[in-house]
């Protein structure tokens, strides 16, 4: 059977809107509420007992562009990047974040994790032994028009039942993207809590593997 009728033109062509999501992270059409969270603008972060929370900053600006969570012996830093909106900017990431370990001299694998496809590397470091490694996990979470890049450390970084809790607060942290237009790609900017978000910020500068340079530091326990 025919799907229209003759006499029946073709309707014009509509953007695909993104779906609601299913489970978090969250965006704000879908989790409206602050909850118990902590806001920091663009990444509404939830808080946890015993958790210590930490703002990256960029270094020349001295905007914060990632949100460091630590838990016990492991911690998962977030940063919120602006994304196409009909296709996944973590599928195009992966690929080039996994030659920058490799790059670097480190080591990396691509495997399924509770978020999809994920990067386990470990980087060479030099310790005050000598030398060593450092593991990392790398995640990426598409949501509509922005992506959720998260580097978990620590023994979260290759123990499954240390990784939980902080898997937990990924789950229902909340993005507020906003209406601005950005390119893909681009960080968006926190903010202090209770400061106002800074609209007109530039995109901030990053390392090898898109992480933040150190800046000055703001640590909050929960």
């Amino acid at each position: 059977m025919a799907l229209f009728s003759r006499r029946r033109q073709p309707e014009p062509e509509v953007q695909e809107e993104a779906e609601p999501l299913t489970s978090g992270p969250w965006d704000i059409e879908d989790e409206a509420g602050l909850g118990n969270r902590v806001d920091l603008g663009a990444l509404r972060i939830p808080k946890r007992p015993g958790m210590s929370l930490r703002l990256e900053l960029e270094r020349a600006s001295r905007v914060p562009v990632a949100a460091t969570v630590t838990l016990g012996e492991s911690t998962v830093q977030m940063q919120v990047l602006a994304a196409p909106r009909t296709m996944s900017l973590w599928d195009q990431v992966r690929p080039e974040l996994a030659e920058s370990v490799r790059s670097s001299g480190g080591e990396v694998d691509e495997v399924p994790g509770e978020f999809g496809r994920e990067l386990l590397a470990r980087m060479p470091v030099t310790t005050p032994g000598g030398s060593g490694v450092r593991p990392m996990r790398l995640v990426g979470i598409d949501g509509p028009r922005w992506m959720i890049r998260a580097t978990f450390t620590g023994k979260a970084a290759f123990d499954i039942q240390a990784a939980k809790e902080l898997e937990d607060v990924l789950r229902d942290a909340v993005v507020v993207r906003g209406t601005q237009a950005r390119p893909p790609r681009e960080v968006l900017p926190l903010t202090v809590p209770g400061q106002t978000q800074q609209d007109d910020a530039g995109a901030p500068e990053t390392d090898a593997l898109g992480m933040p340079r150190r800046g000055p530091e703001m640590t909050e326990t929960r």
